[in-house]
Parts: C-alpha cells; sequence; structure tokens
C-alpha cells in the first residue's frame, strides 16, 4: 500500500492499464484481467476518454457495476487528447468529466487528469475548471500528463498562488529505455512530492521481451512502434533482464516493472493486459525488490 503523492488515496500493485479494454481485449476479457488484477490485491485502475473513444471506460463502468467493486478501487482517467473533447477549456474539462462519469457509472472520479498540454488556454482556466469539479464533489485529485517540467512547475505555482485544486500526480512517459523524465521532471517532481505513474512502463511490449529481432513484430498493433528499441543498446538491455529474471524465476516484465518500483519518485508504472495469462507475468513486480547490484546492472545496460 502506498499514498499517492500528497493525496490520501491509497494505492497497490501496478496501476492497471485500461487502453486496452475495447481495442485488444474485448468485454469478456476485460472482465476477466479485472477480476484477477482485483483479486490478486490491486486497486487502481487507469483510464482515459481517448482509450476506444471512450469503449474502455464503459467496460470499467460495466465491470464496477456488476461486481459491485465501486469501493475497492481507485479509478483515474484523463481528458483533453481525444479529438472528440480536444483540449483543456473550462466547457470541454466539464462536459468531458460529465461524460466519463457516465461511461464509468461513478459520482467521482478519484484521480483525473490532463491527459496532454493545451498551450491554447490559460493555465488558470484550466485548473479553474478542475477546482470546480473538486469543490462539486465530482473528482478527488487532479493529475497531469504529457507535460514539460516548466508547465509542470507554472500549473503548481498558479494552483498555490490561487487557491485553487493542485496536481497530485504526474503521468510522463519513462521506462528503461526512456529516461529523459529523471532529468527533465523529476526535480520538480520530487521537489512538489507529487506521486508518479509512468506510462509506456515496457516500452509498447519490448520490454518485456516480446520483440528481439525484425522477425517478432508480426502484426502486432504495438510491435511496429516498438520496433524503434531493436539497436544494440537494448540488446545490452534485454540481456541484463534476461538474467536476473533467470535468476529471480520471473519474467523479463516483472523485472522491468520492478525497475520502475525502485526508482525514487515513482509510486506504480502503469502496465495493460489483455489476458489474465499476461496479467499473471506483471503482477510479481509489486512485490519485487531488486538488489543494489541488480539496480546497478539495469542501468549500466541502458546506458547511464
Amino acid at each position: 500500500m502506498a499514498k499517492l503523492g500528497n493525496s490520501d488515496l491509497d494505492v497497490r500493485g501496478i496501476n492497471l492499464g485500461g487502453n486496452v479494454f475495447g481495442w485488444t481485449a474485448d468485454e469478456q476479457q476485460s472482465f476477466a484481467v479485472l477480476d484477477a488484477y482485483t483479486a490478486a490485491g490491486g486497486n487502481f485502475i487507469d483510464s482515459a476518454d481517448l482509450y476506444s473513444g471512450g469503449g474502455s471506460e464503459t467496460i470499467i463502468g460495466n465491470w464496477l457495476t456488476k461486481r459491485g467493486r465501486r469501493d475497492d478501487v481507485v479509478i483515474a482517467t484523463k481528458t483533453g487528447m481525444w479529438e472528440e473533447r480536444k483540449g483543456l477549456s473550462a466547457a470541454n474539462i466539464a462536459a468531458a468529466a460529465e461524460d466519463s462519469l457516465r461511461r464509468l457509472q461513478v459520482d467521482h472520479i478519484d484521480l483525473y487528469y490532463s491527459h496532454i498540454d493545451d498551450p491554447d488556454t490559460p493555465i488558470e482556466e484550466t485548473l479553474g475548471a478542475f477546482d470546480a469539479l473538486v469543490r462539486a464533489g465530482k473528482v478527488r485529485y487532479i493529475g497531469a500528463s504529457n507535460y514539460s517540467a516548466e508547465r509542470l512547475a507554472e500549473s503548481l505555482s498558479i494552483s498555490d498562488r490561487e487557491g485553487l485544486a493542485k496536481y497530485v500526480a504526474l503521468q510522463p512517459h519513462y521506462n528503461l529505455v526512456e529516461r529523459d523524465y529523471e532529468t527533465d521532471l523529476a526535480p520538480t517532481v520530487e521537489r512538489e512530492g507529487l506521486g508518479v505513474l509512468p506510462y509506456f512502463a515496457l516500452a509498447k511490449g519490448f520490454l518485456a521481451g516480446k520483440y528481439r529481432s525484425k522477425e517478432d513484430l508480426g502484426d502486432s498493433p504495438r510491435a511496429a512502434r516498438a520496433s524503434s528499441y531493436l539497436d544494440e543498446r537494448g540488446e545490452r538491455v534485454l540481456a541484463a533482464l534476461d538474467g536476473i529474471a533467470a535468476d529471480r524465476g520471473v519474467t523479463v516484465a516483472a523485472v522491468s516493472l520492478a525497475w520502475l518500483f525502485a526508482q525514487p519518485t515513482v509510486t506504480a508504472p502503469i502496465a495493460s493486459a489483455r489476458s489474465v495469462e499476461q496479467l499473471n507475468d506483471l503482477l510479481p513486480a509489486a512485490d519485487l525488490s531488486l538488489t543494489s547490484d541488480e539496480l546497478d546492472a539495469l542501468a549500466t545496460a541502458s546506458g547511464s
């Protein structure tokens, strides 16, 4: 159990990504994954209005209602990136929140994100809209995703100055082969005490060991995006992961996620699974404590 940033949200296990629900996993498969995830003790589910054009939220909402699990889980969702609800204007945020509440079949969202920064809308307007949702009891806490360090710091400063709801969490692109976060955003996050939930935690499947050659790419929807890591550095990282996974008797994916869990500012990595079998490969990460030698080996292999 961990506190999410400066909030009173208690979260356990990996942050289960809902991006595959309604995309590569239909409702029945998604229910099976959600059942297995919560049975294993996980309680933190991530979605967005963008995912499957609201389909992910709808599936999660159906599951929450049919299983009666609303009080057992922390629900996070996002707005601002989907073309149907583009941007972070006050009007868009208010309408998007109502849409998400309806699809999720809940009366409040635990963590509501700006899915991507909107430079065309004043930060004060965006934060004012989120603040109104918090004051109305429709949102408990807010978070940011795809923000630069400068824009994140400015947003936090405005919240302090104006007495508005303040971001308590950040969802950045961060994993063993994508480490710009450490220099760009981590200092701001650490100073402000935000919770961090990295997305693409498995580098689109590469850090699960799924893609080791061009022949492995096949026709997977994610494969083409993972191919960029198939180079000498990627091979070094996979070799280091393979060795630790073999020593520990766990999957490469679990070791990759455990590395993220061990990073000083990270609360939990986001990882998705379209089947219970895939989920079972991920779950051990939350309880896998890597040694300093193992962490050093992975850092060296990834180039820092």
